[in-house]
C-alpha cells in the first residue's frame, strides 16, 4: 500500500462539506461588507453583506466581531477562487419559516419590527422571515398613508402559510377587532345615560361627528353640538381634538352623545332671563314671509312676527330687516313647555296719539 503525501494527508484531516450542509464556524475576520469564518475545511467560509441580512445600510463590523462562533449554511464549496461561499440570511430564513409555520398552526400572536412599507401594505421581518400584512388587514379602520409604521413594533397572526408560493401574510387587524370588542364589553357595562365622558374626535361628517371614547364610537349629532345653531360640524371640531361629552341615548351598541349640558341649558332660567315685557337686544337670525326669528341668546331664538315688526305697514321683514342686524324689541309672550318666545318691537314705538301729544 503506497504511503499518502502530505497534501493528500493534509485534505483528509479536513471535513469534507457539500451544498446546503449546515456548519459552524468561528469569525476570524470581519469587513463593513464581509466576513470571514474558519469553519474546519482546507479553505474559509465567506459570507458577504447581502448574505447576512436584508438591510444593506447594515455595517457588519458594527454586529459581528473576531471569535463570534456562527451556524451557517453552505451555498458553493468552490466559488472559483477556492472559497466556500456561505449564508447566514438564508439560515436564518429557514428558521424563521419554520417560527412560522409553528405560530401559524398554534394561532399564536408575533411581535415583530416593521422593516418596509410598501404600495399595498407592510413587511416585518421575523428572525430574517418576512411577512407581509396587507392595509387591508393593518388597522380595523381605513389608514390611507401608513409610512407611520416604518421603524414601528407591532403584534400580528399569521392568517396563510405557504412558503413555497412567498405567501406569508399577517394580521393585524382581528387582534384590534377583538381588543375593540373587549373594550367594549368593559365599557358597556359602566357606561350609563347621562354620564360625562371624555373621548377623542376620531372622524367629522356634514351631520356630526363620531366620538372615540375608548373602544365605542359615539355620535354626535350636528343639532347636539350647541344649544344654539351649527352651520357646520368641520369648523367646530378636528379629527384628534378630545372633548367631555354627556352620553344622551344608548341602544344597543349606538351611543349618542350631546354637548348640551343641563347646567348650561339657556333656557333653565328663561322665567327671570325672558320675562314678559323686558326690553331686549337680539340679532336676526334667519327670516320667512310671516316674520323674524331673532337670537336672544346661544340656544334661545325669538319669533318677531310681521305684524309686530312696525306700527306702520310692512309687507315683508326683509323689506326692513337684515340677517345679522342688531335690533332691540320687547317681550310680549313667553311658553317655557313648547320653549317660545315672542317679540315686538312695535309696542317700544309711540302710538299715533302720543306722537301728536309730542309734537303739540
Amino acid at each position: 500500500m503506497s504511503e499518502l503525501s502530505f497534501e493528500q494527508m493534509l485534505d483528509e484531516s479536513f471535513k469534507t462539506i457539500h451544498n446546503g450542509e449546515v456548519v459552524e464556524g468561528t469569525v476570524i475576520d470581519v469587513k463593513p461588507d464581509e466576513i470571514i469564518l474558519n469553519i474546519g475545511y482546507k479553505a474559509d467560509g465567506i459570507i458577504s453583506k447581502n448574505e447576512y441580512s436584508n438591510d444593506q445600510s447594515i455595517d457588519l463590523t458594527t454586529v459581528i466581531s473576531v471569535g463570534d462562533p456562527m451556524t451557517v449554511k453552505v451555498l458553493k464549496v468552490n466559488d472559483g477562487e477556492g472559497q466556500v461561499l456561505l449564508t447566514y440570511k438564508r439560515l436564518a430564513a429557514e428558521k424563521g419559516n419554520e417560527r412560522l409555520r409553528e405560530a401559524f398552526e398554534n394561532k399564536e400572536v408575533l411581535k415583530a419590527t416593521v422593516t418596509q412599507i410598501l404600495g399595498g401594505g407592510l413587511c416585518a421581518t421575523v428572525d430574517e422571515a418576512r411577512v407581509f400584512i396587507p392595509a387591508s388587514l393593518v388597522s380595523d379602520s381605513y389608514e390611507k398613508d401608513l409610512s407611520k409604521y416604518e421603524g414601528q413594533e407591532i403584534e400580528f397572526v399569521i392568517s396563510e402559510f405557504n412558503p413555497r408560493r412567498n405567501r406569508v401574510i399577517g394580521d393585524r387587524r382581528q387582534l384590534l377587532v377583538a381588543e375593540r370588542a373587549e373594550k367594549q364589553k368593559e365599557l358597556f357595562a359602566k357606561l350609563r345615560v347621562g354620564d360625562t365622558i371624555e373621548g377623542t374626535v376620531k372622524n367629522v361628517t356634514d351631520f356630526g361627528a363620531f366620538i372615540d371614547l375608548g373602544g365605542v364610537d359615539g355620535l354626535l349629532h350636528i343639532s347636539e353640538m350647541s344649544w344654539g345653531r351649527v352651520e357646520n360640524p368641520k369648523k367646530v371640531f378636528q379629527v384628534g381634538d378630545v372633548v367631555k361629552v354627556l352620553v344622551k341615548d344608548i341602544n344597543d351598541t349606538k351611543v349618542a352623545l350631546s354637548l348640551k349640558f343641563p347646567e348650561t341649558n339657556p333656557w333653565a332660567h328663561a322665567a327671570e332671563d325672558f320675562a314678559v315685557g323686558t326690553v331686549i337686544n337680539g340679532r336676526v337670525a334667519r327670516m320667512t314671509d310671516f316674520g323674524a326669528f331673532v337670537e336672544l341668546a346661544p340656544g334661545v331664538d325669538a319669533l318677531l312676527h310681521v305684524s309686530q315688526i312696525s306700527r306702520a305697514h310692512v309687507e315683508k321683514p326683509s323689506d326692513v330687516l337684515s340677517i345679522g342686524q342688531e335690533i332691540t324689541a320687547k317681550i310680549v309672550d313667553l311658553n317655557e313647555t313648547d320653549k317660545k318666545i315672542s317679540l315686538s318691537m312695535k309696542a317700544l314705538e309711540p302710538d299715533a296719539q302720543e306722537a301728536d301729544a309730542t309734537e303739540e
